[in-house]
C-alpha cells in the first residue's frame, strides 16, 4: 500500500512513524529539527493521516507498507524511528528486514503484549474509551470543531487528549465533518494492535537501538528492560524527565536533543 508522506531535509534517510490516532503532522516540529541533518519521511500509516483506509490493520501489514515504503523511494537503509503503534510497526520491520535498518529508535513502547491474559492492562481500557468515544460522535451535529470537542468530553476528560484526537477531524468540501482516521477499523483491530512482536524472533542485531521512554509513562517500566534486550540486546535507554506517553507534544526539545545525540554518535 502506498502510504502518504512528507518530506524534509537532505542526506541520510530517516523516516518517522507516528502512534494510533497520530499522524505525520504531529512530527512536523520533530521532522524539521532533524532535517537540519538527515533527509526525514513522515509517513501516514494506513488508516491513519491521508493515507489509504483497509480492510485490515496489522503490524504484519505496516511492515510490508514500510517495506514498499523504501524500495518506491530507493532507500537501500533507513535510520526508523516509532512512537507507540509506530514503535511496534519499526520493531516488526527491523526483525524481518535488519538488512535495511541502519538505527533504530522506539519510542514509549516495548515489544511486549500489552493485552495480557492475566491482566487487562490500563492500556486496553484507556485505548477502547477513546475509539468508542470517537466513533460515539453524530457528526450531523457537529458544525464546529467545538462542537465535536463538546461531544467527546463525555467519554474522554483530559482536554489535551481531546485535543490531540480532534486534529484527526476533517473539514469536508460540502461543510461537513468527519474522522481522517478509519475508527471502526481500528476498533476492530485494536488487539492486533496491542499485539506484542513474534517470541521467536528474538537476539535482533546488525544495527544501533534506542528506546525512549516517558518518565511517567506506563508503557516502559524498569522491569521490561530483561524482555526488551532479549529482543535487542543491544539496546539503550533514555527516560525523558516530566513527560507522559506523548513526548514528541509534552518535551520537544528533551526528544530531540536525545535523538540528535544518539544519532549523531552512531553516524
Amino acid at each position: 500500500m502506498e502510504m502518504f508522506f512528507r518530506k524534509l531535509g537532505e542526506g541520510s534517510p530517516l523516516i518517522i512513524v507516528h502512534g494510533l490516532y497520530g499522524s505525520s503532522d504531529n512530527w512536523l516540529s520533530i521532522g524539521r529539527e532533524l532535517a537540519r541533518d538527515f533527509q526525514v519521511f513522515l509517513v501516514d500509516l494506513r488508516n491513519h493521516g491521508n493515507s489509504q483506509h483497509t480492510e485490515r490493520h496489522t503490524y504484519a501489514l505496516m511492515k510490508l507498507d514500510l517495506l514498499e515504503f523504501l524500495d518506491r523511494h530507493d532507500i537501500d537503509k533507513a535510520i526508523m524511528i516509532g512512537h507507540s503503534m509506530g514503535g511496534k510497526a519499526v520493531m516488526n520491520f527491523a526483525a524481518d528486514f535488519p538488512e535495511r535498518v541502519a538505527s533504530l529508535v522506539v519510542i514509549d513502547i516495548g515489544p511486549k503484549n500489552y493485552h495480557s491474559l492475566t491482566e487487562l492492562s490500563s492500556q486496553d481500557i484507556d485505548h477502547m474509551n477513546i475509539l468508542n468515544g470517537m466513533q460515539s460522535i453524530d457528526f450531523k451535529k457537529v458544525k464546529t470543531r467545538e462542537d465535536a470537542d463538546a461531544q467527546l468530553a463525555g467519554y474522554i476528560k483530559s482536554t489535551r487528549i481531546r485535543n490531540f484526537l480532534l486534529k484527526n477531524v476533517k473539514h469536508n468540501r460540502d461543510n461537513t465533518y468527519s474522522w481522517k482516521i478509519n475508527v471502526p477499523l481500528l476498533i476492530r483491530e485494536l488487539p492486533a494492535i496491542l499485539e506484542g512482536l513474534d517470541q521467536k524472533k528474538t537476539g535482533i542485531t546488525g544495527f544501533p537501538v534506542l528506546f525512549i521512554r516517558g518518565e511517567s509513562s506506563p508503557y516502559i517500566k524498569d522491569e521490561d528492560f530483561t524482555e526488551i534486550r532479549n529482543f535487542f540486546p543491544n539496546s539503550e535507554f533514555v527516560t525523558i524527565p516530566g513527560a507522559g506517553h506523548w513526548l514528541h507534544a509534552e518535551k520537544p526539545e528533551l526528544l530531540v536533543k536525545n535523538l540528535r545525540y544518539f544519532l549523531k554518535r552512531e553516524s
